[in-house]
């Protein structure tokens, strides 16, 4: 009795190391397979390798050498055709531009014009050029004109204001409305034209101050060009008292007129009658000129009218009013 318990209780011990013994392998089992994902692919990785080297070593020498020059002789006859490429687009635009300076000439455009016109189209040539030399190379040019195309409506949006005044003044300058020199009124403003930019007309005042007009505004706007004829008709308004005799203010105007050699005799100064105001009759003198007398002739003839008329015995009027009073009887 003694013998099976002692037996009984080596049984119970034994069983119980065999119990932790397998719960031991059962936690280093599972450690094991935590990372199965990383084990596979590191073996994935060296089996890759290995199989790299072993083509890489499978290869004959000499049929790398031949795919190394047959690879070099590919590329150098892209480079060579590259180049012709562009040495003869080179040419060709050299052949534009002379031609279109050729037709600039002829047709006597700006010289503000000829070089901006000449130096879009050159611009936009080589860009052509160099996008056939890059496809030509084996370079993917799709996402190069993508990119350009963006930036280019970027640039767009955000000088809109800018580019209006660009796109009128190209118009002022093919159009011709006015020319450097010539004496205009336009928004407002009079004066002679000095200088026509791309984004801006300079207009100098008979007061000699400086304006600058955006193209935007001024090639839509209505332009008076007092310079597109060689001579210019001058007014003078005249007022004189109720009772002056007609003839006699016309004759004392057209002597003072054509006794200053500015005034044209072709057609001759005239004098009307236009107006009987309220307080006045009203005369209108007008005289021809050449366009560089115009200012010079019209304030020469209207102070001689002031101190004309009054020796010849016309007088002006005053404004006046009669007031009629009547008295009741009461």
């Amino acid at each position: 009795m003694r013998d099976f318990l002692f037996t009984d209780e080596v049984l119970v011990a034994d069983t119980e190391s065999a119990t932790e013994g397998v719960e031991a392998v059962a936690e280093t089992a599972t450690e094991s397979v935590a990372e199965p994902t990383t084990v596979l692919e590191n073996v994935t990785n060296i089996e890759n390798i290995k199989e790299g080297v072993a083509e890489l070593f499978s290869y004959d020498f000499s049929t790398l050498m031949q795919l190394f020059i047959d690879g070099a002789i590919s590329f150098a006859m892209k480079v060579v055709a590259a180049l012709v490429v562009f040495y003869v687009g080179r040419w060709i635009i050299r052949r534009v531009l002379s031609f279109m300076d050729k037709v600039y000439k002829k047709r006597n455009v700006d010289e503000s014009l000829r070089s901006f016109l000449s130096g879009i189209v050159k611009v936009l040539l080589y860009v052509l050029v160099i996008l056939v030399v890059i496809q030509i190379l084996g370079i993917n040019t799709a996402s190069l004109v993508a990119m350009l195309a963006s930036a280019g409506l970027a640039i767009g949006m955000a000088l809109s204001g800018t580019l209006q005044n660009f796109a009128g003044g190209v118009m002022i300058l093919i159009l011709k409305p006015y020319r450097v020199g010539d004496y205009i009124d336009a928004q407002g403003e009079e004066g002679t034209v000095k200088s026509i930019g791309l984004f801006s007309t300079e207009i100098i005042t008979v007061d000699n101050r400086i304006i600058y007009i955006p193209n935007s505004t001024i090639s839509s706007a209505v332009i008076d060009n007092y310079s597109t004829s060689a001579t210019r008709r001058v007014d003078w308004t005249v007022s004189v008292e109720y009772g002056t005799d007609p003839e006699k203010v016309r004759k004392v105007l057209l002597d003072i007129i054509t006794e200053d050699k500015r005034a044209s005799n072709e057609p001759k100064p005239v004098v009307y009658l236009v107006e009987l105001a309220d307080s006045a009759v009203k005369f209108s003198a007008r005289a021809w000129c050449k366009n560089e007398d115009y200012w010079g002739l019209k304030l020469d003839i209207q102070e001689r009218i002031y101190t004309e008329l009054p020796k010849n015995g016309i007088s002006f009027p005053f404004p006046q009013l009669d007031v009629t009073v009547k008295k009741t009887i009461q």
